[in-house]
C-alpha cells in the first residue's frame, strides 16, 4: 500500500497539514506509523477516511446530536469497526427523518395559526405568568424580546404585559424554536406576518435574504437536513470503499 507524508496527505484532501495532525489528536483517523526520523507515515486508508470525514461533516447539522453521531461514525471507521459505523449511519438517517418530520409539522401548525384556525383567549399576563402559560422559561422570553422577535407594551406600573396577540406570536416562536429553527429564520417569518405579506412559511423559513451577513444551517433547516440525508448515500459508498482499502492493508 502506498504511503504518504503529512504534507502529501494535506494536498490530496485539500486540508492544511495542521488539520491532518488534529484529526489524529481527535482520533478521527488511525494513529500513523513513524519513520526512523520521526515523521508520520500515512497510507491510503488515512486518505480515504479523511475524504469520508469531509462528506460526513459537510453539512453543519448540530441539533439532536447529529453532528456527534457523525463524529462517532468516523471514530468507528478509524478503528476499522465497519459494522458499528454502518449502524450509526442507519441511526443517523432515522434521526434526520424525525427532525424533518418535526420541522414540517411545526410549519403546518404555524400555517394554521397564521390563518386564524386556532383560537386565542382574551387574556393579559405578566412575564412570569406568560412563561408558565407557554411552558417556557422567563429567560427564553427575555431572549426572544432582546432579539427583536417581540415588542411589548407596558402597564402603568411598568410591567411588561403579554396580550392575546403577543401570546399567539410567542406560540409561533416556541413551536419553531422547538423544531430547531434559528432566531433569524423565525424573525424573517414574523416580519412577513407583520407586513401582511403572502406567507409561504416553508420558503420563508428556509431561504435567507441575500443581505444577511451570516447564514447558518438552522437558517435553512429543512434544506440542510435534506442535504445531510442525501450525503448518507455517499457515506454508505465511502464505508464500502474503506472496507476494500482495509482488506488490502491487512492482506
Amino acid at each position: 500500500m502506498e504511503t504518504y507524508k503529512t504534507s502529501e496527505v494535506a494536498k490530496l484532501v485539500g486540508f492544511h497539514p495542521n488539520t491532518i495532525r488534529r484529526y489524529e489528536e481527535w482520533e478521527l483517523i488511525p494513529k500513523p506509523q513513524r519513520a526512523k526520523n520521526g515523521y508520520r507515515i500515512y497510507n491510503e486508508y488515512h486518505v480515504e477516511l479523511i475524504r469520508t470525514a469531509k462528506v460526513a461533516f459537510q453539512v453543519e447539522v448540530l441539533q439532536s446530536g447529529l453532528r456527534a453521531m457523525m463524529r462517532e461514525l468516523i471514530k468507528a471507521l478509524a478503528k476499522y469497526e465497519f459494522a458499528s459505523a454502518t449502524a450509526l449511519l442507519h441511526d443517523y438517517v432515522l434521526a434526520i427523518d424525525q427532525e424533518i418530520d418535526e420541522a414540517n409539522e411545526a410549519i403546518h401548525i404555524v400555517e394554521d395559526m397564521i390563518k386564524g384556525t386556532t383560537e386565542e383567549e382574551d387574556i393579559s399576563l405578566k412575564r412570569s405568568e406568560a412563561a408558565k402559560y407557554l411552558g417556557v422559561t422567563t429567560d427564553a422570553l427575555r431572549n426572544w424580546e432582546l432579539n427583536g422577535l417581540l415588542s411589548l407594551k407596558r402597564s402603568e406600573n411598568g410591567y411588561r404585559i403579554y396580550a392575546a396577540d403577543d401570546l399567539k406570536r410567542l406560540k409561533i416562536i416556541r413551536i419553531l424554536r422547538s423544531a430547531k429553527y434559528s432566531l433569524e429564520a423565525i424573525l424573517r417569518l414574523l416580519h412577513s406576518i407583520d407586513h401582511q405579506e403572502e406567507h409561504d412559511v416553508r420558503a420563508i423559513l428556509n431561504n435567507p435574504e441575500p443581505s444577511e451577513d451570516i447564514i447558518s444551517v438552522c437558517d435553512m433547516l429543512i434544506l440542510s437536513l435534506e442535504k445531510a440525508k442525501m450525503n448518507t448515500a455517499e457515506l454508505a459508498k465511502c464505508i464500502n470503499n474503506l472496507k476494500k482499502v482495509a482488506a488490502k492493508r491487512f492482506v
